[in-house]
């Protein structure tokens, strides 16, 4: 069982940055692939961000490339996702998520074995 807290989210004006973590606890952190989702108001929850076991591999929404950057720290089970140039549209609660590699799908919500509980991130114009 794998539990996970975000934090860093809040409240930034447009062209700003932010980072948020999360850590990790319980299970074997580095045996996981680790995601970024968030959800709007109304919105369906989206993918953003995904970074393989090592690091070594990521993958991100085309909204999102360029400005937002995922990584992880194994030896102190967290992952951040640090956005740039954060624009209105950015607005949403941000979920991190942990996946069992074995047949991982990278953007698909329903492969992600763990959720944490979200922070919000607003963006102002």
């Amino acid at each position: 069982q794998v539990q996970l807290v975000e934090s860093g989210g809040g409240l930034v004006q447009a062209g700003g940055s932010l980072r948020v973590s999360c850590a990790a606890s319980g299970g074997t952190f580095s045996s996981y692939g680790m995601g970024w989702f968030r959800q709007a108001p109304g919105k369906e929850r989206e993918f953003v961000a995904a970074i393989g076991w090592n690091g070594g591999t990521t993958q991100y929404a085309d909204s999102v490339k360029g400005r937002f950057t995922i990584s992880r720290d194994n030896a102190k089970k967290l992952v951040f996702l640090q956005m740039n140039s954060l624009k209105p549209e950015d607005t949403a609660v941000y979920y991190c998520a942990a996946a069992s590699l074995a047949g991982w799908r990278v953007r698909n919500p329903p492969s992600y074995n763990y959720w944490g509980q979200g922070t919000q991130v607003t963006v102002s114009s």
